[in-house]
């Protein structure tokens, strides 16, 4: 598909400023800072939130050039939810990018997911900086931020090469481990060991480089590609595409039932895949409503309703 004959249109409620060049993100960060009881002034917040929107949109991430209109919408929502410490900072991490589809003026969801172990030190005008050989740089709690945004960046760049080729996300799943393995470490930094818990960026990357779960790899290709993509052509075909990505999903389920690849393949996806399946004939609603009931424990109960 040629990314640059589809029109944008943004679906997350966001008005991002344009920005010239050949990077690859369109992104903007917001910095809420509401719960947090500091007598800082407040504009280290805006300062922070400018640093941080510029670190995404300026920095080279690929060696691909891309157009205005080919760039990844994404928006990341850092929530200042407690201070540890002089300028040391708790906060939850909501990351969104979505993918266009053919034909269309729609934004796909192509991730949705907050991150709760978010914790840095920022003093206002502090550089934000990433250096892929020196992670951890000399400050664990200062590189924590800027490593855990790098992160999603490279996962987010998985994803949307994985949607548009087969296995086309590995050389940025892989970017993405690469921080996780030299990751910044510091009792109150968490979210980057395995025994930090289940749902963390320690296994998000193990699944997506973990050869037991390729069937994930290509659920999203088919989704997207062979399924959205496809159905401005042929919604019937299109929609038995979705079934077949989700026949491969089952089928990584019923080996790996609580990996965080499958969860987080669907966070955010539920309407957008009743509304698929609204029109569809009542045998592929049936499938759809069996497997999605399975998969996607959070939505069953909307999934039986509406696609009755």
């Amino acid at each position: 598909m040629n990314k640059k004959s589809i029109i944008f249109f943004l679906s997350l409620s966001l008005c991002l400023t344009r920005q010239a060049g050949a990077q690859e993100f369109n992104a903007r960060v917001t910095v809420l800072y509401n719960q947090v009881k500091t007598t800082i002034d407040r504009k280290v917040f805006q300062t922070l939130q400018t640093g941080l929107t510029n670190f995404l949109n300026n920095r080279k991430w690929t060696g691909e050039t891309h157009q205005q209109q080919e760039k990844i919408v994404c928006n990341f929502l850092l929530n200042l939810t407690g201070v540890d410490d002089q300028n040391v900072y708790r906060a939850t991490l909501t990351v969104q990018a979505a993918r266009p589809v053919f034909n269309t003026s729609y934004l796909a969801p192509l991730i949705n997911y907050q991150d709760n172990d978010i914790s840095f030190r920022y003093v206002e005008f502090q550089p934000i900086e990433f250096n892929e050989n020196r992670i951890s740089g000399t400050d664990p709690l200062v590189s924590n931020l800027t490593a855990v945004f790098a992160y999603y960046a490279y996962i987010i760049l998985g994803l949307d090469h994985d949607s548009f080729s087969p296995r086309g996300g590995d050389p940025w799943f892989q970017k993405a481990n690469n921080i996780v393995n030299s990751a910044p470490d510091g009792r109150s930094i968490a979210g980057w060991k395995p025994f930090d818990g289940l749902r963390n960026r320690y296994w998000l990357a193990e699944n997506f480089l973990n050869s037991r779960y390729t069937l994930v790899h290509d659920a999203y290709y088919i989704y997207y590609r062979l399924g959205m993509d496809k159905m401005y052509e042929n919604d019937t075909e299109a929609r038995e595409q979705v079934l077949n990505c989700l026949s491969n999903l089952n089928t990584v389920a019923s080996e790996s039932p609580n990996i965080m690849a499958l969860q987080f393949f669907f966070q955010g996806k539920s309407d957008e895949i009743i509304k698929l399946f609204k029109k569809a004939s009542l045998q592929d609603r049936a499938r759809a409503t069996e497997l999605l009931q399975r998969l996607d424990i959070t939505n069953a109960g909307r999934y039986k309703q509406e696609l009755k």
